[in-house]
This record gives structure tokens, sequence and C-alpha cells, in this order.
């Protein structure tokens, strides 16, 4: 969480802004600009989030009424949808969230094996019921993920969609990760869940190397298969579903200690209970601690002209 600049909002909607979600080396591969905000009088704190500079707030708009209609497990709820055309702008109720970079920054560097496995495992479980509707993330990157008290949750839904329309090339565009975007989409492709398949890959190289595009040998032994399958540049090569990057992530071979599912009558791993290393769990109530002691800022003071209210 980072103090505010003077050219983000004073105010979103009915809230009033309190810090930044994400760090200003994180920004150029976040494809919006996240807030933590509350109501005037003190009473609800959220998760604001808006189009970060550039973006064509028209597509944005439609991507986040459309994740406000989505009923995904691991996908970020998005509550209320609110602005006008140029200005729109959705929120969530806040708990405290670490964005991935944020979450390897606390610890100091790339995470444990079992807790990437279990991160990919919670992430697949998601992407797997999306897929089942017809739905595609379209947006997966580390910066996508945040990091809970109950474990993981995707944002940042329909990024690739909002950023070009299909058929126009999105390689280069601020706010896509590069090592993130499949070819087929980078080169304007409609994204598909193959594309998830592809940026799962790349977030979990992210969370247990540091970067998206590692080199094979600095996978840990135990995920080199399923992350490199992920990556590769033929779609036809990929694991063909999110439920068997699940499979593979949590199976016994694997290492994993998976647990009965009382529905499904399958062994499959407690993707609720991701274990977070000490020192994360330290960031997360340092974020809780300091929002609880903000104060808003006083009525009387004045804006800055670089300062804009949605």
């Amino acid at each position: 969480m980072e103090r505010l600049r003077q050219d983000d909002p004073s105010h979103v909607g009915p809230y009033v802004m309190l810090a930044r979600l994400d760090a200003d080396c994180a920004e150029r591969t976040v494809p919006e600009r996240r807030y933590v905000g509350r109501t005037a009088d003190g009473q609800r704190t959220v998760l604001v989030c808006v189009p970060r500079v550039g973006a064509d707030p028209s597509r944005w708009a439609i991507e986040a009424e459309g994740a406000r209609r989505l009923s995904v497990p691991r996908f970020l709820g998005v509550a209320e949808v609110g602005g006008t055309a140029g200005f729109p702008w959705y929120a969530v109720p806040y708990t405290p969230a670490l964005p991935l970079p944020a979450v390897l920054a606390a610890y100091g560097g790339p995470l444990p094996e079992i807790t990437v496995r279990r991160l990919g495992a919670a992430l697949a479980e998601g992407l797997a019921a999306a897929h089942a509707q017809g739905v595609t993330h379209a947006g997966l990157s580390p910066a996508a993920v945040l990091l809970t008290p109950g474990g993981p949750l995707l944002t940042c839904f329909g990024a690739v969609r909002s950023a070009a329309p299909d058929g126009a090339r999105r390689a280069g565009i601020p706010g896509l990760d590069p090592g993130c975007l499949a070819g087929q989409e980078a080169a304007g492709g409609r994204p598909g869940p193959l594309g998830d398949v592809f940026a799962l890959g790349a977030v979990l190289a992210y969370a247990s190397t540091g970067h998206t595009v590692p080199e094979r040998s600095e996978l840990p032994a135990g995920l080199r298969d399923v992350v490199g399958a992920c990556l590769s540049s033929d779609p036809a090569a990929r694991p063909q579903s999110a439920s068997e990057i699940l499979r593979r992530l949590v199976s016994p071979g694997a290492g994993t200690a998976p647990v009965r599912d009382a529905q499904a009558g399958g062994t499959v791993l407690d993707h609720a209970s991701v274990p977070l290393p000490g020192r994360v769990v330290a960031a997360l109530a340092a974020q809780s601690a300091a929002l609880l002691a903000a104060e808003l800022p006083a009525p009387h003071q004045p804006f800055t002209s670089t300062q804009r209210v949605y």
C-alpha cells in the first residue's frame, strides 16, 4: 500500500481515497488503478478501481459490469459499478489484500513450492469454474492476483479485452504484462481458455522465480513440467483445460497432500488453505492496522490542480 500521489483522484464516487494499493514499480503491468477508499462518514472501507490513464474507459466499463454479474469462485466479487462513460469505477468491500508482487516483496523473494502449488490449485479451480460457464478471465497476471487471509482472489477481469479490440495488436500496451500474454492474444486474437492457461503458467513462474519468463532450470523441479507446458507457444501443447492443471498440481505423485472432497467424491487439495509465510501474514496485518489508523482528509483541505474527482 502506497501514499496517494498528486495525480491520483481525491474522491471516486462517494468514496474518499486513502491510499494506493500498488507500488510505483508495478504500475506498468497493472491494467487499472487501485485504491483503498472510505465513505465520508468513515463507516465503510472499500477497494476502488478505475481505468489506468490512456485506457479506453468505455471498454473498461463493459468489463467491470461483466465482472459485477459474475459468480465464480476465486474471482473478486464486484459489488458496485458507477461513474460516467468517461470516468467509470467499481468498488468491492475491503479486506486486507496484497498483490502478488507485493507478496514476493514482503517475503523477500520467490515463494516456497508448496505455497506456489496451492496458489496455482486455487486459481486453476476458479478458472475451471469460469470456463465451464463460458467465461474467459482474459486478464490474469501477477498484479491480478490478490492474496488475502481467505485465500487468493483474481482481479483485473477482461484486461486483455478492454486493452484493444480483437484484431488489433496488443503487444506493448501499458497495463498488460508481456510475459502473461499468449502469442495469439498479443497478435490480436480473441482471448480464450488456452490464453488463461498460458497466463496461469506465467503467474506460477513468477511466484516461484520472481519473473514471468524464466529459464526451465530456474523453476522448482516439481513444477517444471506443468508450468513449462502452460507456457508453450503452441496452444495445442498446453494443458487443454484449467481442470487438467488442477489435477497435475494436486496429484499425489507431485508431493502434495490431497484431502477428500465430500461433494465431488474425489481427492483434491484444500484450496482454501494457501500457506502464507509469516512475513506475508505480517504484511497483511500491517496493512490492516494502517487503514484502521488512517484518518480522512480534513474537509477544508484544498485539491491541487492535478487531482481528479470521479
